[in-house]
């Protein structure tokens, strides 16, 4: 089946073809009939599956101006409102609007924390269609009185799993009671938990249900792989499968920021140039090494969770976990950010004796044990017992020895960026195993 039998606009079919693709995939193929349809939706499906398009093709052709019965009718009124997790993810379905958009005469716009307000303030003044924000920094604008949400018609929320992770649930019930009752509602999600579905039950009005792929399953085109290795040799281990395999393009989690920089440092003394992103990063030094990373000049971004959620690299071909999370599913949204569009992707995990319990979480979820491979002359010595996690500043050895008092083993594995944290960041997070 192609685009064109989903009766998409001669405008939105001219930009997609531009873009080189000619099947839509299955969540777009399902999601853009039933948003042109009006229907609202609750929709099941992990990163890489198209998901993006799938939400901002028929938004842009419900809201094209021919597509009414006059020119655009709200031209100083937000029209349509996405909310996003993180300002990466922000950036990526803005990019996503304007690209898809390129022929339709609709303004858009990003709102995100971290950065000066008053460009934002000025666009948002100047009038634009669509909007693309994170929670806390929409809910600063609306306190200066610069949206104004009467004539809104659709609402978005992308990744909603991950903003109840990162503590937005009261800021998302704000922002709910700031819009119109008379709307059409989106919400995609890569779980349905039963948070999700308590969430949805309250704002989604008799919503179409659409599921991609079994819940919680690992991307199929992704080999994945476990490395068993001392917590104090996973530096040198990196270096020499990146060294020894001659790995090009490949991105790196660990669970901490303070983690993400000293491994950057040791891997450029190590001639491996990289780069580290995460919330402390400024926007432009985040975007800057994101650009290095894609265009090749940066080997290694080494990330945390939080900073790398959203990115959208095309055909990554590997994904390392220098550092296992501590929440099992966001094994899934990283190793997810590679074997993208039917390309093949390869998943290591450095291993250490202190994550073991991890471990056995991931492979719960994943309901299969993953291969093991010892690395010659990176045995783990059976002798060295294991230590806690500690989820703050580390000794840099990737297993966590603890410096200091034990910190609580749920959090996420870096602090929001500043400007996205939810507003209640000490309440504990919705998942479970």
């Amino acid at each position: 089946m192609s685009f064109e039998t989903l009766g998409l606009l001669p405008e939105l079919l001219r930009a997609v073809r531009e873009q080189g693709y000619e099947t839509p995939t299955p969540i777009q193929l399902q999601a853009i009939p039933l948003v042109l349809e009006g229907r609202d939706l609750m929709a099941r499906a992990q990163t890489g599956t198209g998901k993006t398009a799938g939400f901002t093709l028929p938004l842009l052709q419900k809201l094209a101006p021919h597509a009414n019965s006059s020119a655009s009718p709200a031209r100083h009124a937000i029209r349509a409102l996405i909310l996003t997790p993180t300002r990466e993810l922000a950036l990526q379905v803005e990019e996503s609007v304007r690209t898809y958009g390129k022929h339709i005469p609709l303004r858009s716009t990003t709102i995100f924390g971290g950065v000066n307000i008053n460009p934002q303030t000025k666009a948002l003044r100047a009038g634009c269609e669509i909007v693309v924000a994170t929670p806390g920094r929409l809910l600063d604008h609306q306190g200066q009185g610069n949206l104004n949400f009467s004539q809104l018609e659709v609402l978005i929320l992308d990744e909603a799993d991950r903003m109840l992770d990162m503590g937005f649930i009261r800021d998302i019930q704000k922002i709910l009671a700031l819009l119109p009752v008379s709307r059409q509602t989106l919400l995609f999600s890569a779980t349905f938990t039963d948070e999700i579905k308590q969430l949805a039950s309250k704002f989604l009005k008799n919503p179409a249900l659409v599921e991609i792929t079994a819940q919680n399953t690992a991307a199929e085109l992704v080999k994945q792989i476990v490395h068993p290795v001392d917590r104090e040799r996973k530096r040198a281990l990196l270096a020499h499968i990146i060294q020894s395999r001659n790995l090009e393009q490949v991105l790196v989690f660990t669970r901490t920021k303070h983690g993400a920089n000293r491994l950057s440092e040791q891997l450029d003394r190590d001639g491996i140039n990289s780069m580290a992103i995460h919330g402390n990063k400024s926007q432009p030094q985040r975007i800057k090494a994101l650009e290095d990373f894609k265009k090749g000049s940066i080997r290694v971004l080494v990330a945390t969770d939080i900073a790398a959620r959203g990115l959208d690299i095309d055909q990554l071909p590997h994904v390392v976990n220098y550092e296992l999370p501590q929440v099992p599913e966001d094994y899934i949204h990283r190793i997810g950010r590679t074997g993208r569009a039917g390309t093949e992707g390869e998943a290591l995990s450095l291993v250490c004796v202190d994550e073991h319990r991890l471990l056995k979480d991931i492979e719960k979820l994943l309901r299969r044990e993953l291969p093991k491979d010892v690395v010659t002359g990176y045995a783990p010595d059976p002798s060295i017992p294991a230590e806690p996690i500690q989820t703050g500043r580390q000794s840099g050895g990737g297993g966590g020895r603890s410096r200091g008092p034990a910190r609580s083993s749920r959090p996420s594995s870096g602090s929001a960026p500043q400007g996205e944290r939810g507003r209640h960041p000490s309440r504990p997070g919705f998942r479970g195993k």
